[in-house]
């Protein structure tokens, strides 16, 4: 997952910095880090990922290209 997929599944689930923080057990600090590019640790990225994933978040990267599907 990238930072900017990372945000977009954020937003894209209705999501605030401090509703992801709560699912992922991760501050948002460390959230408001990660989407802006600068380096997290593995786990806290890690933790993040499967927050989104289990909203029902779903990371595709095909031909240099990233991108994010949300339920409806």
């Amino acid at each position: 997952m990238t930072p900017n997929q990372c945000k977009m599944a954020r937003v894209g689930l209705g999501l605030s910095a401090d509703n992801l923080s709560e699912k992922s057990g991760v501050s948002r600090v460390t959230i408001a880090r990660f989407e802006s590019g600068n380096p997290v640790a593995a786990t806290s990225a890690t933790a993040i990922l499967s927050a989104l994933a289990d909203a029902g978040a779903d990371f595709t990267r095909r031909g240099g290209r990233v991108g994010v599907t949300v339920p409806e």
